[in-house]
């Protein structure tokens, strides 16, 4: 395992914060306790990448397929995102973190909305991490709604389609201007993406843990920076050819 150093440091870290419901339950408690433990987990490494002066990181809160789930743990999630939003935003402000939602917030109702509108104009400025949750957000839907709005400006005569490449398609995306995630972490032992950035994880390092995401403390995140620290990220170069690069 490789020491995650600053140099070996990612700039944008992606994770799927799961097994809150698995980790209640092992605890003989309702779900939504492993939802509130599982803030604090955040907390933790929200404060560990701004102490690394890692750039980015993204968490998946909330996908478009949760609201399957039953509607009284929805609204639960909808309180508990709002109490957060209320109750970190300054925090937030005052650590000079920045705060970006991504998702179809509309589905949250107006009041959600304007909490999430004055988080993120209240830390618009900052030049610290930068802090993106992906709330109602599927991968899916965020590369069919870039899709729409290259088709628009071709049939108005806007753009060639010979023009449209990889960046004019990524543009027009959740994460426009943001590099892509470098290191993507799933907690609680699934090993799938899960309709999450779909598009940005084409060359992101994997790494998989069966810790529950409430249980995902720092010592849980050296581990998993230092599997990163440890790979050898070739973008389709050989070996040869990245040590080489590497010594000068």
């Amino acid at each position: 395992m490789g020491d995650a150093s600053s140099a070996s440091l990612p700039r944008h870290v992606a994770i799927v914060m799961d097994g809150n419901g698995r980790w209640a339950r092992l605890r003989r408690r309702p779900r939504f306790a492993g939802h509130r433990a599982g803030v604090d987990a955040v907390k933790g490494v929200v404060r560990a990448c701004a102490e690394k002066g890692i750039e980015v990181l993204t968490l998946f809160a909330f996908s478009s397929e949760n609201w399957r789930r039953p509607k009284e743990e929805v609204s639960l999630l909808m309180d508990l995102f709002a109490t957060a939003l209320d109750r970190q935003a300054r925090k937030l402000h005052q650590n000079n973190i920045r705060l970006t939602i991504i998702g179809e917030r509309e589905a949250f109702g107006s009041a959600l909305c304007e909490r999430i509108a004055s988080a993120e104009s209240l830390t618009r400025n900052n030049s610290g991490l930068h802090l993106v949750i992906a709330a109602n957000y599927g991968g899916r839907r965020d590369l069919v709604q870039a899709c729409k709005a290259v088709a628009i400006e071709v049939r108005n005569g806007k753009m060639d389609p010979q023009s449209i490449t990889p960046e004019v398609l990524e543009a027009g995306m959740s994460l426009e201007g943001l590099p892509s995630p470098d290191l993507f972490i799933r907690t609680g032992g699934e090993m799938r993406i899960s309709n999450f950035l779909i598009w940005h994880l084409a060359y992101t390092e994997l790494y998989f843990t069966e810790i529950l995401w409430p249980d995902f403390d720092e010592s849980a995140f050296e581990a998993a920076l230092g599997s990163y620290a440890g790979r050898l990220r070739r973008f389709g170069r050989t070996t040869e050819q990245v040590l080489a690069a590497q010594k000068g």
